[in-house]
């Protein structure tokens, strides 16, 4: 299937409602600068940007937290961050974003990690990093365990969302995945490379086709290569599904080694692909707590993720402009 109606895109997110999903991952503070370019600099061959605003979210996994929030779940966050300003900057947003951020731990020994876009007439220039990206200590992955599995009864569903910065550690993946397996609950996993296949026996694997590529070291071209990488995966991971998200060429679904769909992207006009992974899982999680197939959470995600392409920069999707999207229909 790679379509939904507007009246039950609307059922499933009406059940998911209020459904409590933790987020465990890298929190990032995500600053843009926008203005425009009218010279180029005399010191340098390179463009002046004249900064006209700035503008502060929360990107990484404080992104699924924030597409969680706007399409209607209760998300709890689980990550750390620095004893700095970006830290108070990024604790102080998660705070009116999330009811629930006792699993936010602040280690001062950590830079927070944030990310600095330079957006010039909707053209992304540059862009600057601060951040620490070695592994969290034991303790550190202690706490974090320990806080989510007070908390599994009270939990719908857990994302677990890698962006390589030290938080999704080995030790952390295997309690994840352990505490949830105990109470049933469903888990869906955004990889990166460093423990692509660490993630054993999860419910959703959602890597997109690069990361395929570098984790299987494969050139995957046609849909049939696709196909086969993915069986590849199901027969190291164990995991029950695999979503993969493949930029313009759309998502392919796999149910299990056999059953695969191709979906084709619902993005009109794609001008930043940023975030588009983050909007992708949590939308599908949230679709898996309103109780909707398979097939209904993929193509919901991949209405969602058209929608976030649409715009530049990184952007959370919303209930509204999801169904408004669904109700235009393919384009």
């Amino acid at each position: 299937m790679d379509h939904i109606s507007p009246q039950r895109a609307r059922a499933i997110l009406d059940r998911a409602e209020g459904r409590r999903i933790a987020v465990v991952g890298d929190l990032i503070l995500d600053r843009y600068l926008w203005g425009h370019v009218s010279r180029i600099s005399p010191e340098a061959p390179v463009p002046v940007v004249e900064i006209e605003s700035e503008t502060i979210g929360l990107g990484g996994a404080g992104n699924v937290v924030h597409n969680l929030r706007t399409l209607g779940a209760r998300p709890v966050p689980f990550g750390v961050v620095g004893n700095d300003a970006a830290g108070e900057v990024l604790s102080g947003i998660l705070r009116n974003v999330c009811s629930d951020v006792r699993g936010v731990l602040k280690v001062v020994t950590r830079l927070t990690s944030e990310k600095t876009r330079i957006i010039a007439s909707d053209q992304h220039v540059v862009r600057a990093d601060r951040e620490s990206v070695v592994d969290i200590r034991e303790s550190e992955e202690a706490a974090l365990i320990s806080t989510l599995e007070e908390i599994l009864p009270e939990l719908d569903a857990i994302i677990v969302q890698d962006y390589n910065k030290g938080v999704v550690t080995v030790r952390v993946i295997e309690g994840v995945i352990t505490a949830a397996r105990r109470r049933g609950i469903p888990i869906a996993v955004d990889p990166k490379f460093n423990n692509f296949f660490a993630f054993k026996g999860v419910t959703v694997f959602k890597p997109n086709k690069k990361e395929i590529e570098s984790a299987l070291g494969v050139h995957i071209a046609t849909d049939s290569q696709m196909e086969e990488a993915g069986r590849t995966l199901f027969e190291r991971l164990g995991c029950q599904h695999i979503l993969v998200t493949r930029g313009e060429q759309g998502m392919t679904l796999f149910y299990d080694p056999h059953h695969i769909e191709h979906i084709r992207t619902r993005a009109r006009k794609v001008h930043d692909v940023s975030g588009a992974g983050d909007t992708v899982i949590s939308t599908l999680s949230v679709a898996m707590t309103g109780g909707a197939e398979l097939g209904e959470c993929a193509v919901l995600a991949n209405y969602a993720a058209g929608v976030v392409c649409e715009e530049v920069g990184v952007i959370p999707i919303e209930r509204d402009r999801l169904i408004a999207a669904i109700e235009r229909g393919p384009a």
